[in-house]
């Protein structure tokens, strides 16, 4: 156990410098639970935040808008690493403050039918710290890794698309191998 224990810390600080020090969300913070609409292939459903960690990691990213370069760019890194996710019992779903009709489509054409997208809801954005200041009911891009017990793992907020995907694979991997 301490074995764990430190490998969790040494990945912690592993990670620091990668994480935004302006997400609310620090490493081995309680992430609050949320439900939501989302879509998966172009079928919305109700998606639950409490429901997913009984399975395994959820690696939760939030982005500004569907269809807009960057986040097409992002979608489409996630949905390549999806399957990777997946084999280590992690879930990928990503949120925007778009409308469910919005995201339908954007689950087929960016996602590639291989991942969930929900709404953001304004608790949501608030609960993560994730507004986007210049875009007022908006997201930035930042992404969490959620443990199945609740507790973030991993924090990367930058607008920029590189290291969301390659820090969030890191970290579950480091949360698979001390499980």
């Amino acid at each position: 156990m301490r074995a764990i224990m430190k490998a969790t810390s040494l990945l912690a600080a592993l990670l620091l410098p990668l994480s935004a020090s302006s997400a609310a969300l620090d490493i081995g913070a309680k992430a609050p639970s949320f439900d939501t609409r989302a879509s998966l292939a172009g079928k919305d459903f109700d998606f639950s935040l409490a429901q997913a960690l009984r399975k395994g990691p959820v690696v939760l990213y939030f982005f500004p808008a569907a269809f807009t370069s960057g986040c097409t760019v992002e979608a489409h890194e996630f949905a390549e690493a999806t399957d990777d996710f997946a084999k280590m019992g992690a879930t990928v779903i990503g949120m925007a403050a778009d409308p469910i009709d919005k995201l339908n489509k954007f689950s087929v054409q960016e996602c590639r039918n291989k991942f969930a997208v929900g709404v953001a809801t304004p608790a949501m954005i608030k609960g993560y710290d994730v507004a986007l200041s210049m875009m007022p009911g908006r997201t930035n891009r930042t992404s969490y890794v959620i443990a199945p017990d609740g507790k973030v793992i991993f924090v990367h907020s930058a607008m920029a698309v590189g290291g969301h995907v390659s820090g969030a694979m890191t970290a579950v991997k480091a949360w698979k191998a001390a499980h």
